[in-house]
This record gives C-alpha cells, sequence and structure tokens, in this order.
C-alpha cells in the first residue's frame, strides 16, 4: 500500500503548533486512517472520527513545554507524552465532545486498554507512517493488511512498539502495559 500526503495539508486548529515536518507525518497518517475507513468503519460518523482523530493527534507535538504541561495538567511526566493530553484538553474546551475523538488524541503515543476502533486505528496509523525509516517492509506489509485483519495487525503493532521500548530500555507505562495485556 502507497500512501502519500495529499496535496492539501489537513486542516488544523488555529492554536496548533507544528513544523512542516511534522504536518508531513500528520497528512501522512491522516490519509492511512482515511485509506482504511472504507474497509473497517462501521460508518460515515466513524469514518469522519478516524479523519479528525488523524488530524489531530500531533497538533501541540512541537508546542513548547510549559504550554504542554499546564494543559495537560501533568508537571513531572515525560515532556514527549504530553501532546495528546494537551491538544485533547483544548479540544474538549473548543466543543469536541466525541469521547473516541479525544480518547484517541489523548492516549495516541502511550495506548489505552479502553480503547475502540478510533483509537486502535490512530495508534497502529501513527506507528506505520510510511514516512518513517524503520521496518520500512515490515510497516508497509502491516498498513496494508489493516483492512483484512484489524485486531491481529493492531496486536502485532502493540507487540513491535513494546519491544521497541524494551530493547531501548525505555519506562514501559501502565497504559501501554494494560493495553498489551488487553490484546494479547
Amino acid at each position: 500500500m502507497t500512501v502519500s500526503a495529499p496535496s492539501a495539508w489537513p486542516e488544523l486548529p488555529s492554536w496548533a503548533l507544528v513544523s512542516e515536518r511534522r504536518r508531513a507525518h500528520i497528512a501522512r497518517v491522516t490519509a492511512l486512517l482515511d485509506a482504511w475507513a472504507p474497509h473497517v468503519a462501521e460508518d460515515a460518523a466513524e469514518a469522519r472520527a478516524l479523519h479528525d482523530a488523524g488530524r489531530l493527534h500531533d497538533a501541540l507535538r512541537d508546542a513548547p513545554e510549559p504550554l504542554l504541561r499546564e494543559l495537560s495538567g501533568d508537571a513531572a511526566g515525560p515532556v514527549d507524552v504530553l501532546h495528546g493530553p494537551a491538544a485533547a484538553t483544548l479540544l474538549a474546551r473548543e466543543g469536541e465532545a466525541r469521547a473516541d475523538v479525544l480518547d484517541a488524541v489523548r492516549w495516541h503515543t502511550l495506548g489505552s486498554a479502553s480503547w475502540g476502533r478510533v483509537g486502535r486505528a490512530l495508534y497502529m496509523a501513527d506507528f506505520l507512517d510510511p514516512g518513517r525509516k524503520f521496518a520500512v517492509a515490515d510497516r508497509a506489509f502491516l498498513a496494508a493488511h489493516v483492512r483484512h485483519d484489524f485486531d491481529a495487525v493492531f496486536r502485532q503493532v502493540v507487540r513491535m512498539r513494546l519491544q521497541w521500548s524494551l530493547g531501548e530500555g525505555l519506562e514501559l507505562y501502565a497504559g501501554t502495559v494494560a493495553l498489551w495485556n488487553a490484546v494479547r
């Protein structure tokens, strides 16, 4: 499956703080979700939720640390996992009421055992972004198979992300471990 960035960037909120590189990642993630939607979404509303989760997930990825800490309410956690909770906070303040979109954006970096299809799809698309330079063939294979076996690909993506974190000696967060326990 080949997914390229669309000719027009996905629309971001006025408060978004992203570099051009990050905007390109958002476009690729959104394009993956849009490609999967006809095969995995239950209806048009869920397809729209998939699209919106993709375009909003990294809206604050390049925001300054003080802003991320203020919006997320997390004074001590690693800053690289705060952009999702911070963006979900602003989205809710602006009236976003779809719990699946808010939870997908909030937890897309760490994962959530309570996710439905929208959160799980975003977690996969973020990892399977064809612009990333590692395990290119394996990730492309998985991206092509989401439409055929969503749950099996999701389990494999969670497994790969956990293996990478363990290999790098990174902390495993409680939500990530709970997600693994829910899908293994």
